[in-house]
């Protein structure tokens, strides 16, 4: 399988330059990495990175948009050093977006940021909540309607110790490996769901597909060995980009990691014929949404 990882040399947070090369291979699900790109940590900041700063049950530390902090076990001062921490990070995330992706630029909806300090490896979870297991980012409670998952990653990692990916095929092959097995869209189902609350809004076709394209990949062992595949470890002081909904991904290994998740309408892209939405509309036939 041809790399689905495309290193740039970049090391500055607002490069001057962006290039259509970058655009069309984050758009049809690439990784973009930065080797050269870290999220750099005051002095005092590195003493934040370990797990018992961790709230108990909780598998991360989050910050959303109003500043209000989730998932930290500390003092008062502690609390303002995560918060400081994390809030930098995500304005540098997203000025690289906006650097990159000038398109994008006041149409993102900003999601929380999270710092994670636990040990991927070892985490107890169930088969459909397993991150090792190769799949596309699509979420049972909050359906998306196309709507696109940008997430821009860094290692922080004050060990030594990279963040290990599995990343596979292109989306379209793996949803057309899956979809003739998929169980056909319930519009009653939809409804039933959105009153019971068990999901946040209406869920459309395309949210179905995504849902079983997910779960159809973690559950299916054979093709976790067999499909297309690369590992790759991303270095503490290195960044990446990449669509999660999109990308065919699985982590690893790795610990201590600062991640922004950003909301991208479909329509917003530069080529919206790349977008998941587009592909498996293509496959089905009919319009999802």
């Amino acid at each position: 399988m041809e790399s689905r990882i495309l290193t740039l040399d970049i090391d500055s947070w607002q490069p001057p330059t962006t290039n259509e090369r970058w655009i069309e291979a984050v758009e049809s699900g690439q990784v973009l990495y930065f080797p050269r790109l870290p999220f750099v940590l005051a002095r005092d900041e590195q003493k934040l990175l370990r797990p018992e700063l961790l709230q108990k049950g909780v598998r991360n530390i989050s910050l959303d948009t109003e500043r209000r902090l989730k998932g930290v076990v500390g003092d008062p001062a502690a609390q303002a050093a995560v918060t400081d921490l994390v809030g930098r990070f995500a304005a540098q995330a997203i000025t690289l977006v906006h650097s990159l992706f000038p398109r994008y630029e006041g149409r993102l909806r900003v999601a929380p940021t999270s710092l994670r300090p636990v040990e991927v490896s070892t985490r107890a979870q169930s088969w459909r909540a397993d991150d090792r297991r190769l799949h596309v980012d699509a979420f049972p409670s909050r359906p998306n309607r196309g709507e696109r998952i940008l997430r821009v990653f860094s290692n922080i990692n004050p060990m030594g110790e990279p963040r290990v990916w599995r990343v596979g095929e292109p989306f379209e092959a793996a949803a057309r490996h899956f979809l003739p097995c998929f169980r056909r869209f319930s519009p009653l189902q939809a409804g039933l769901l959105h009153r019971l609350r068990v999901t946040k809004s209406l869920r459309s076709e395309y949210d179905h597909l995504m849902l079983q394209l997910h779960d159809a990949m973690k559950f299916d062992l054979r093709y976790q060995r067999e499909a297309p595949q690369q590992t790759f470890g991303f270095p503490p002081g290195s960044s990446w980009i990449c669509f999660s909904d999109q990308t065919v991904h699985a982590a690893m290994s790795g610990q201590h990691l600062i991640e922004q998740t950003l909301h991208l309408p479909v329509e917003s892209q530069y080529n919206r014929d790349a977008s998941p939405l587009a592909i498996l509309t293509r496959l089905a036939g009919h319009p999802l949404i």
